[in-house]
């Protein structure tokens, strides 16, 4: 801990202050952010090779629950430090591989160029390559079912030495330790859109974090403005991160003895879409692991690093299944994901009637609304009452032990467990 008895991530949180965002996005845009500032500066020794505090992140929630907020703020710190390779807003695979690269695509003779000088042009030798992907509108970067980039943004999550790529144009590309990091913001619904579920179960999943988050309820007309002092306060911080955290992380011997044992414990997410992730979810830890280490200033991971991260990752273990929703289960799991959200947030039972009201576009018809309810009550996800419905609530009990301690959280976090 800081001298000062905050680490980075709690100033910042302070530094956001009243905000209709979930305070969760906010933690998590700036976890992601901090780990794209450090790229390959700062690592963590795994067998024969090293992992990196790179993340990619995704919040996801319904359509007004603020996940622009979030990541528009942590970018503008983050730029405001002195952070530069940002991705475009829109891409494709083969134009994201040559901005990586450093290329110029479509001026004549630039790419030409650097291939009479290097076959495999476009970096300096020896030069890392890093992007941050930092999209509100994700869908709008990638695409609508673009397997292609979605398989390249997997490989590339713990890439290693030189990726080689020839274009359609049969020209040669080499990106050289390329470091990619995601923060993108998507709907249930346009995230279902994006990704087919097919592709469930390929490596962009098993590396990819779901940020789960719901409407605050709060309505700021006229959100405080942040005074020149706080913003450059918060920026120089960051810059001390930069400064500080660098070379291998060493680890306590206490931290190790801690890790080992959340390892050999963890039980998987009670989630069939989620056996990839958990598969790779270790890894998962020690990349957050390095992040809360960097935001403590220090270059050592000690068991309050881990308890922390363990406690952060945990928490959003619990409510990736929401931020899936429906998807992957079923047919009609985005007209699913609408109901359930429909009857959660109802105050009284809904009769079918004026659950149709909110799907009658998306569906065929009243009896096929009925089947979508049938098997919502089969997997006991809501009760009938009085011949209405209401989604079930669920609440996940609060158990810290030596490996988890939710006071890391605030009470807004921990009551979306609920």
């Amino acid at each position: 801990m800081d001298s000062k008895g905050e680490n980075f991530i709690t100033q910042y949180l302070s530094y956001v202050g009243e905000t209709e965002a979930p305070i969760f996005y906010h933690r998590w845009s700036m976890l992601s952010a901090v780990g794209a500032y450090l790229g390959r500066q700062y690592s963590f020794p795994f067998g024969h090779s090293e992992l990196y505090p790179n993340l990619y992140v995704m919040l996801i929630g319904d359509p007004g629950t603020r996940k622009s907020t979030a990541i528009k703020l942590a970018k503008k710190i983050l730029t405001g430090a002195g952070y530069t390779t940002i991705s475009a807003d829109r891409s494709s695979k083969e134009k994201f591989i040559m901005d990586l690269a450093g290329e110029e695509q479509d001026v004549a003779g630039s790419a030409d160029a650097i291939l009479d000088q290097n076959l495999w042009g476009g970096m300096e030798d020896g030069k890392d390559a890093e992007m941050y992907v930092a999209c509100d509108e994700f869908n709008d970067f990638i695409g609508l079912g673009n397997l292609e980039f979605i398989s390249l943004l997997g490989t590339m999550w713990d890439f290693a030495g030189d990726y080689k790529h020839r274009t359609k144009n049969s020209k040669s590309i080499c990106v050289h330790n390329p470091t990619i990091s995601i923060l993108g913001g998507n709907t249930p619904v346009s995230f279902a859109n994006a990704f087919p579920p097919d592709t469930l179960g390929q490596g962009f999943f098993s590396r990819l974090l779901l940020i789960y988050g719901e409407s605050t309820g709060k309505k700021i007309p006229f959100p405080e403005i942040p005074s020149v002092a706080a913003t450059s306060h918060i920026t120089r911080e960051l810059q001390r991160i930069k400064l500080t955290s660098r070379g291998q992380a060493k680890i306590t011997p206490k931290a190790k003895v801690l890790l080992e044992k959340i390892y050999t414990t963890y039980k998987p997410i009670d989630d069939a879409r989620f056996i990839s992730y958990s598969n790779r979810r270790f890894s998962h830890l020690l990349k957050l692991c390095l992040v809360i280490s960097a935001c403590d200033f220090a270059t050592v991971i000690d068991e309050q690093h881990v308890v922390e991260a363990n406690t952060i990752l945990t928490h959003t273990e619990h409510l990736m299944p929401k931020a899936l929703g429906e998807f992957g289960k079923a047919r009609n799991s985005d007209v699913t994901h609408k109901i359930m959200t429909v009857l959660t947030d109802a105050e009284a039972p809904m009769q079918v009637k004026d659950v149709w009201k909110h799907v009658h576009n998306d569906l065929n018809g009243i009896s096929d609304l009925v089947d979508v309810l049938k098997n919502l009550l089969t997997a006991d996800k809501i009760f009938n009452v009085n011949g209405g419905y209401l989604a079930k609530a669920r609440r996940i009990v609060e158990v810290s032990n030596d490996m988890i301690d939710y006071s890391f959280l605030t009470e807004e976090e921990r009551g979306m467990r609920k």
